[in-house]
């Protein structure tokens, strides 16, 4: 079989390879087996029945999903600046008329996603628009078979004036939070978990090491996700799958320190 991209059926997780033997996302504690077996789609596969599209959710922050959902059906966001477009994090897959419309809003200048769960198919905008900038923390190098890194980094990153790349580690060892200091936003991972209606409206946030398992962060993770948000300035956070307008550095800081002042364990915070 010829060297090809193929995602995961379970979690939609990408693999650059021949006939991937498993996948290193469902394998892991903080994803689920396949009930069924390995299954793994070719790329024209995908690309044959999946669609999807844009649509902007606040002043040039862009938000781009996949449909029918594939795998943990992320969401891939775009911020249109001048200067240069920055996507962070990446929808599942791309169509054809998904990637015309980001060509549309003036391309891509800087790549980059928190972790594996937010890689979606991240290759198919460096195949597209090929930025200069590809940059993933290094202690989560391993999992970046699907696309080449051009910018390892250690603790921190800028990305451009006012957008920085934090590492926070915790949830995954390379896990990094988009900062936004002209949109007052925090690309903040898996770092948190918000609970959302079916209007958007969020009613509660948590943290875990795995969400499915409802496998607790231990206290030293959450002090370090703490020392690195308390300096920034927000008054939003997005994960890889939900935008949240309503919550703030004071939620997110009060959220934290609720799960200081317990022994380690899940819960969700009301809000």
């Amino acid at each position: 079989m010829a060297l090809s991209w193929f995602a995961c059926a379970n979690c939609g997780f990408w693999q650059h390879h021949f006939a991937p033997p498993d996948c290193p996302v469902c394998s892991d504690v903080r994803n689920d087996l396949p009930e069924d077996g390995w299954h793994f789609l070719p790329e024209a596969e995908v690309a044959a029945t999946h669609d999807g599209g844009g649509r902007e959710v606040a002043p040039g922050l862009w938000a781009f999903t996949t449909r029918p959902a594939l795998g943990l059906a992320g969401t891939g966001w775009l911020i249109v600046r001048d200067g240069g477009n920055i996507a962070f994090e990446a929808a599942p897959y791309y169509s054809d008329a998904m990637l015309e419309q980001i060509a549309a809003l003036g391309g891509i200048a800087c790549l980059s996603a928190s972790h594996a769960h937010g890689y979606g198919a991240l290759f198919q905008l460096q195949r597209r628009f090929d930025p200069a900038i590809v940059a993933i923390q290094r202690d989560d190098l391993r999992m970046t078979k699907a696309f080449r890194v051009t910018a390892p980094f250690d603790d921190l990153l800028e990305l451009a004036p006012g957008y920085t790349l934090h590492h926070v580690g915790g949830h995954y060892e390379g896990q990094a939070c988009l900062y936004d200091a002209p949109g007052r936003r925090l690309f903040c991972g898996d770092m948190f978990k918000i609970d959302q209606d079916g209007e958007g409206r969020s009613y509660a946030i948590s943290s875990h090491k795995a969400f499915h398992k409802d496998i607790p962060l231990t206290h030293a993770e959450l002090r370090r996700y703490r020392a690195v948000i308390e300096p920034l300035a927000f008054d939003a956070v997005l994960t890889p799958f939900e935008f949240a307008p309503d919550i703030d550095r004071t939620l997110a800081l009060r959220a934290l320190d609720d799960g200081l002042a317990r022994a380690p364990g899940v819960k969700r915070m009301t809000l």
